[in-house]
């Protein structure tokens, strides 16, 4: 017997995103974890004053350039940001990090879990004016999966055997495996069926269609009037200005040229006058510093083991947070709370003393130099590296901060993996597979160079484990793993700031890196 699913039950628990985002972020006995301001970890929503107004433009401060165009191209965190309101997959999710139908209406998943049949939303267009058909949804999804060049653009879509299309309204997807996230994966775009331009001009079934890109000042997008959800979006534009610099961000946010500020600087917040609102919640995101492996010293578990226990997590959680950030201890956040193991985030508690001692043990008594390479488009990022670099010093480790564009990083750190250190934020995901396979030792975004047997073994039981609560238990073997071999050093999930003017309401948070446009409206 199938088990039926519809659009009112596609939040189940095989979206591996058990969030629980009533519940605030906390560490043991139900206390607020470390630095995080008792914030709770429910998606917000700015309040807003006054009547509706349709249409209407709004300008978003964005601190980067897209990547790539293309979504099954794109890996920076910002370009999703973005294009979130441009393409949809078959699925879609909230702001609770539920998933729901997008062009997709259904489905069934066959009893051994490998068989997904996907019934098609009808009147769903393309921002070209032609209708989405299985045809296009195949195409995507086997382009994803690499099927004509053997080489799958995503990891998640691997597992992938067969993609058909029996009917105009039917997709058919059969894996060669259990996959427990691979319900997930299907937040993919779809884009027309043999459409080779995405990466010039982007066509998706959004709320919003693309308008132009201008590389470093702005990508605009406006209201696809076709839209399947009836009177949304409210808005006919939004811009994405592109302003690395937090002061000119502010700026032009105080001067009226700006209307949204995301990601604003909690030291910022006090500045702002009574025309505009806030929200501050934890986001599921990692900030980390990680070190490159595959080069000396870093190839030493005590060197990275002494690494963390030289940084004070809790010195840069009130220094550079404000106190809006929750310690962490691996690579995943509380939000995530059926999978998130509480407690490694005291395993490395702040000593000098065994810092020094690792070090010596490792041959490095008198410590060593290193290059610490930044985003410069990332002040919380910079700000970061400051206090780390003086807190290294205490043992002997003398950092140079280089802060690099937001290109040159992508280029040379994340896909060349040319660096000694690097400060990011690591974006949240809906399944933890999504979130930890990237240190899987054969993963193309394993920048890191970490590479662990005993990992690659816990992921792939969490990854093909479909009981939740085996597969929760394979996660947190997974987080004990990284933490015990020191693969970073993971420092929080800060609280995401958005400053917004006080005439805009429908603004909501996720659990994801996404500007959600299409719930947003002008009011009077």
């Amino acid at each position: 017997m199938k088990r039926q699913r519809n659009n009112r039950k596609l939040f189940t628990a095989m979206t591996g995103l058990a969030i629980m985002v009533l519940l605030a972020a906390c560490s043991g006995g139900g206390k607020p974890a470390a630095g995080s301001g008792g914030e709770s970890a429910q998606p917000a929503k700015a309040a807003g004053a006054g009547e509706k107004v349709n249409g209407g433009s709004v300008v978003v401060i964005v601190p980067q350039d897209p990547d790539y165009l293309d979504p099954h191209l794109a890996v920076a965190a910002g370009t999703s940001e973005m294009m979130f309101n441009v393409y949809e997959g078959l699925l879609k999710p909230n702001e609770k990090g539920e998933i729901y139908p997008a062009i997709a209406k259904s489905y069934d998943i066959a009893p051994d879990g490998l068989t997904y049949t996907f019934k098609l939303r009808e009147g769903v267009k393309f921002h070209n004016g032609n209708a989405v058909t299985a045809e296009d949804v195949m195409y995507s999804y086997e382009r994803l999966a690499g099927k004509e060049t053997g080489k799958p653009l995503s990891p998640a879509f691997a597992s992938v055997q067969s993609i058909e299309a029996p009917d105009a309204a039917t997709v058919v997807i059969k894996l060669k495996e259990n996959n427990a996230s691979f319900l997930t994966s299907l937040t993919a775009s779809v884009i027309p069926k043999g459409y080779q331009d995405s990466n010039k001009k982007p066509v998706g079934t959004g709320p919003f269609r693309f308008v132009e890109y201008l590389p470093g000042q702005r990508l605009v997008i406006e209201k696809n009037k076709d839209y399947y959800i009836k009177d949304v979006p409210s808005l006919d534009k939004v811009e994405f200005r592109i302003i690395p610099d937090q002061e000119a961000a502010l700026a032009a946010l105080k001067s009226g040229e700006a209307d949204i500020f995301p990601r604003i600087g909690t030291e910022k917040l006090e500045g702002l006058g009574p025309e505009f609102q806030t929200v501050s919640a934890p986001q599921n995101l990692v900030q980390l510093m990680t070190y490159n492996i595959a080069k000396k010293p870093f190839d030493d578990i005590r060197v990275r083991q002494a690494i963390n226990y030289a940084v004070d997590r809790d010195e840069i959680i009130e220094g550079v947070a404000l106190g809006k950030g929750t310690k962490l201890g691996s690579n995943m956040s509380p939000i995530m709370s059926r999978y998130y193991l509480d407690g490694l985030q005291d395993t490395y508690k702040y000593s000098t003393e065994k810092a020094k001692s690792l070090l010596a043990e490792a041959g490095y008594k008198d410590g060593f130099s290193a290059t610490l390479s930044v985003p410069s488009n990332y002040q919380f990022h910079v700000d970061t590296a400051q206090v780390i670099a003086q807190q290294l010093g205490k043992v002997g480790i003398k950092l140079k901060i280089e802060p690099v564009e937001w290109a040159v990083w992508l280029d040379r750190v994340y896909k060349g993996r040319d660096y000694d250190l690097t400060i990011i934020g690591l974006d949240g995901k809906l399944d933890p597979n999504d979130i930890l396979n990237k240190y899987a030792s054969d993963s193309k975004n394993n920048f890191f160079n970490y590479k662990s047997p005993e990992f690659d073994k816990a992921l792939k039981q969490g990854l093909t484990e479909l009981d939740p609560n085996k597969r929760a238990e394979a996660y947190k073997q997974v987080q004990t793993i990284l933490t015990k071999e020191a693969a970073a050093v993971y420092i929080m999930d800060p609280n995401l700031n958005v400053a917004l003017k006080k005439t805009l309401s429908g603004y909501k948070q996720y659990p994801l890196y996404v500007q959600d446009m299409s719930s947003v409206y002008l009011t009077r």
